[in-house]
């Protein structure tokens, strides 16, 4: 396990041997009766007295006769459909110490809640001068071990990439990221930066990044046996976005650091695949750039050419991560993968329609959009299947280009994913637009940059997503 990935859990055989970890006991409300007759008259009064009944988020540290707390209780109350998301909570406020699962419904997920405790005790503590170590769960099952770690790990890698202030995560600390990653699993890296996207036909990222003090860049990570089926990643990367021309308001611009969280999606999703090993040829393209405002700025009007040959009409330049993406896209789509998903914090049409928690998902077949949907509902990491509704094309129609980079105020999440569809082509492909960030603490859920889709994707690719017939349309 590496150093991050491992902060909230250890192996059984690694527990140091005078450690006796806390049994942390998990019920639903209907259990609660039959299991307290196994506790102390003490602990039944303790209990009795703080109300615990294993409703659900109920929880309750209770001690021996020594003072000593040597179990933690979970209620879970009745038919909850994200049981195992409660165990976020506890991860979240135990002190420091050494839990394991002890009395567990057999209806739950044990691995499913494992991540749920690692994703729960995630803090960003980068910036903060006392560090508190989380709470550290102890993991007797090697089957589930090795996808615990990758999943949080990768939710650690994406929040923390996200939560970074764009001072510190600009585009080249965001290629370094990549570089990082790739150097961990042997992977491949390259990037291609500032006027040499010119030179070699990258025009559009090249066009959105120009301002900025930081030049633009397109990174690409290769991995895996090339005999297995190719996937390409793609991950929006704009580092700070202020609307460019069309600048944003303050309130806008406020949490535009996160902006570049398609980018951290992507490399979540890469890490996971890599961490476990899966049978994939895989491409990640990231499309990074800073939105910036200089004398050198593309501005409304101007009519930018594109890797894939189409021109784009600037309506809106604060409409900037299709354009980058577009390029990004149409790479991918020469090395002729079997499937391509992107990652975009893309419009706020879709947190109009969606609400910050549930991901539109856009794909130009049907075969997987079911099946990623159906994943999702079992990792309790939903998405939402929405149309690329074709007579909406006209939205975008430009009198003087191939195409116009928004659409109106109407349908602006199916515009958006409209746009990235004409640089697809015909490629099988998915769009996630996501927001990349929790508005308010829930279980396994802290405020701040948060993951949304990964784990589904994740799902579906281990369960032969790619072998599916992604060809038909």
């Amino acid at each position: 396990m590496s150093d991050h990935a491992s902060r909230p859990f250890i192996r059984h055989q690694d527990l140091p041997s005078d450690v006796v970890p806390v049994s942390v006991d998990v019920l639903t409300a209907a259990e609660w009766g039959r299991f307290s007759k196994n506790l102390t008259e003490a602990q039944q009064v303790f209990a009795a007295e703080r109300s615990f009944e294993a409703e659900a988020g109920q929880r309750i540290r209770l001690p021996e006769t020594d003072g000593r707390v040597k179990r933690v209780l979970l209620g879970l109350g009745d038919n909850d459909a994200v049981a195992e998301m409660h165990l976020g909570s506890l991860g979240a406020s135990l002190p420091s110490g050494y839990y394991k699962f002890g009395a567990f419904p057999v209806t739950m997920d044990a691995r499913l809640a494992a991540i749920a405790w690692g994703m729960g005790a995630y803090r960003f503590d980068r910036y903060l001068t006392e560090k508190k170590a989380p709470p550290v769960l102890v993991l007797d099952d090697e089957s589930i071990e090795q996808e615990v770690v990758a999943s949080v790990a990768a939710t650690t890698l994406c929040r923390d990439l996200i939560n970074t202030p764009a001072g510190d995560m600009g585009p080249a600390a965001l290629e370094q990221a990549a570089r990082d990653l790739a150097a961990e699993f042997d992977a491949e890296v390259s990037s291609i930066v500032g006027e040499d996207l010119l030179e070699q036909n990258y025009p559009m990222i090249h066009a959105v990044g120009r301002a900025a003090h930081e030049a633009p860049r397109l990174v690409e990570i290769e991995w895996g046996d090339p005999s297995h089926p190719r996937l390409a990643i793609i991950g929006k990367g704009i580092t700070f976005d202020t609307g460019g021309v069309n600048m944003k308001s303050a309130s806008g611009a406020r949490l535009m650091k996160k902006d570049m969280g398609g980018a951290a999606h992507a490399l979540a999703l890469s890490h996971m695949i890599m961490a476990t090993n899966l049978p994939i040829r895989l491409h990640c393209l990231l499309a990074i750039a800073e939105n910036a405002v200089s004398a050198n700025a593309y501005r409304p009007g101007d009519v930018l050419p594109s890797r894939l040959g189409l021109t784009v009409e600037i309506d809106n330049t604060d409409a900037e991560g299709r354009l980058v993406l577009g390029d990004a896209l149409t790479k991918a789509a020469e090395q002729e993968p079997a499937f391509m998903i992107d990652f975009a914090t893309l419009t706020g049409a879709a947190r109009v329609a969606l609400g910050p928690h549930l991901p539109p998902m856009f794909c130009n077949r049907a075969a997987p959009i079911d099946a990623v949907a159906r994943h999702g509902i079992a990792q309790l990491d939903p998405v939402w299947h929405m149309p690329l509704w074709q007579p909406y094309n006209a939205m975008l129609s430009s009198p003087i280009a191939s195409l116009k980079n928004a659409g109106g105020s109407f349908a602006g999440s199916v515009t958006a994913a409209l746009f990235l569809e004409r640089f697809v082509k015909d490629t099988p492909w998915m769009h996630f637009d996501t927001y990349g960030w929790n508005p308010a603490s829930r279980p396994a859920h802290p405020k701040g940059a948060d993951m949304y889709g990964v784990r589904a994707v994740y799902a579906w690719l281990k369960a032969g997503g790619l072998n599916a017939r992604l060809a038909e349309t």
